[in-house]
């Protein structure tokens, strides 16, 4: 079997003293091959699958981000697989106007 690859948790965003402070505009360049974006009602499984998909890369190889909500460590905002240049983005309220 093959390397395996890591994962690196991020917080993307967050509530700091200075008020809430972003970096959701660099998850990843403007050279990116592919850009999934999931929307669906709370509890439908977007971070599951988010983690899925992250955890099959990780097996394959590959090294993953996964973006921490930061109001609840226990969602994705998304995942970024930096070597394939892809990202997997939730794109529902309040996220999509981030994004």
């Amino acid at each position: 079997m093959g390397k395996k690859g890591w994962i690196k948790k991020i917080f993307p965003g967050g509530n700091t003293a200075k008020g809430f402070y972003s970096y959701y505009d660099y998850i990843i360049g403007n050279d990116a091959k592919r850009l999934f974006v999931i929307k669906g009602g709370p509890g439908v499984g977007k971070s599951s699958f988010m983690k899925k998909i992250g955890y099959e890369m990780v097996d394959k190889g590959y090294d993953v981000e996964f973006h921490q909500c930061s109001s609840d460590n226990d969602s994705l905002d998304g995942i970024v697989i930096p070597d394939l240049k892809i990202a997997m983005l939730d794109g529902t309220a309040p996220q999509e106007g981030v994004f």
